[in-house]
């Protein structure tokens, strides 16, 4: 059973991606929302200095662990049962905890315009690289320039799921959730323990707005699978670049569902990443299998075969941003993980022909847009390929 927690900063947090920075006049950006790792890891990391385990023993394999925190956790080559299902920035009001995602990619925000790309396909003259049988398409009735992302909170995430029509109210803004708080640093000279003459740098932060009248705490929520009760339920944490402090606590957490049954009679469905997806094909999802020849052959523009527990089904557009690079710090080895290439949070597949049962897209949404053999299980378990199905939007 999956538990829940919510993760409220007690000040500014250091969430940094991969750019390098440090260098006179360098700067460093912030990644928003941060990677599930960052939950992992410092989820992980409390549970053993919770039961008295020195995490350096832990990563060379010397550490005395219990038989529960040893089915959980596993080792550091081989985690254990313990996986985060679901990261994402969350708000704490006095109707409960819910999840704020970033607006999908085929959400376009224009004002008091909330419009949905729905895929269309072209006319034999226009030709494009995307090597799918339908192409995402805006249908608006003039131009204009998109807005910077919005969030989704539980009553446009409903909504969104259901192919509905979302109002422009239901949707927060990120200045109603974080501000970005510039913060001026000084290299330092390790072995002397010394500032270094002229290594000035900036670096940006995130402060979360927090509100006592009426009471909204804004911060991050987290599920965890197979963990059997060992996951903090008060305390601090050590969370971001600087280890800074936060305040963990357990919740009450529900994700909307889709129609399910519209899904099954229309044999249509969308699937969107909640996480970053690591996939062994950069951009097109784990269970895509190219039908007649290969990638690049004359029938490039064919729909692309999809098939992952138990259900089957054609790829036949995609709206997917660039690529990110995923790498991080490996607080157990102290190194840097190895870098991997991303298709980014909000991406979004759509689907039809489905043949089988909807109960392997619900698996897919517990277990996340993993191959069943072969996957990397370190990056599985902190939470990387989370996603969420949604039916089409109605009218398409």
């Amino acid at each position: 059973m999956a538990e829940h927690r919510f993760i409220t900063p007690v000040d500014v947090l250091y969430l940094r991606g991969n750019r390098l920075f440090g260098d006179p006049g360098s700067h460093g950006d912030v990644v928003m929302p941060p990677w599930p790792s960052l939950a992992a890891g410092a989820l992980r990391s409390r549970m053993l200095v919770d039961h008295g385990v020195d995490p350096g023993h832990y990563a060379d394999g010397t550490a005395s662990l219990s038989e529960d925190l040893a089915r959980c956790l596993g080792t550091a080559e081989h985690p254990g049962a313990f996986r985060v299902g679901l990261f994402a920035v969350g708000r704490r009001s006095a109707t409960g905890v819910e999840p704020l995602l970033p607006a999908p990619a085929d959400l376009v925000v224009r004002g008091v315009d909330v419009a949905i790309l729905g895929p269309a396909k072209l006319r034999g003259s226009i030709r494009t690289s995307l090597g799918l049988p339908l192409l995402p398409i805006l249908r608006a009735a003039g131009a204009g320039k998109p807005e910077a992302r919005s969030w989704l909170g539980r009553a446009a995430l409903t909504s969104y799921l259901a192919g509905s029509r979302i109002q422009r109210e239901q949707l927060v803004s990120t200045q109603d959730i974080w501000k970005t708080d510039w913060r001026l640093g000084i290299a330092l000279d390790g072995p002397r323990r010394t500032a270094l003459e002229g290594h000035l740098y900036t670096t940006d932060a995130v402060a979360f707005r927090q509100s006592d009248y009426p009471m909204v705490r804004h911060g991050f929520v987290v599920s965890v699978d197979g963990a059997d009760g060992l996951v903090p339920r008060g305390g601090i944490l050590r969370l971001g670049g600087d280890g800074r402090a936060a305040e963990v606590e357990a919740c009450a957490l529900e994700l909307p569902d889709p129609p399910w049954s519209d899904i099954e009679r229309t044999g249509r469905f969308r699937l969107v990443l909640m996480t970053p997806g690591i996939f062994p094909d950069g951009w097109l999802p784990a269970g895509t299998r190219r039908r007649g020849a290969d990638w690049g052959g004359a029938d490039a523009s064919a729909p692309l075969r999809w098939e992952l527990f138990g259900v089957r089904a054609e790829l036949v557009s995609a709206c997917v941003p660039r690529a990110q690079v995923v790498s991080g710090w490996d607080l157990a080895r102290q190194r840097p993980k190895s870098a991997v290439q991303a298709a980014p949070v909000g991406s979004v597949y759509w689907f039809e022909a489905m043949e089988g049962s909807v109960d392997g897209l619900r698996r897919l949404a517990r277990e996340g847009l993993w191959e069943p053999d072969g996957f990397d299980g370190a990056r599985r378990a902190e939470g990387f390929n989370a996603v969420l199905v949604a039916a089409w939007p109605q009218g398409d």
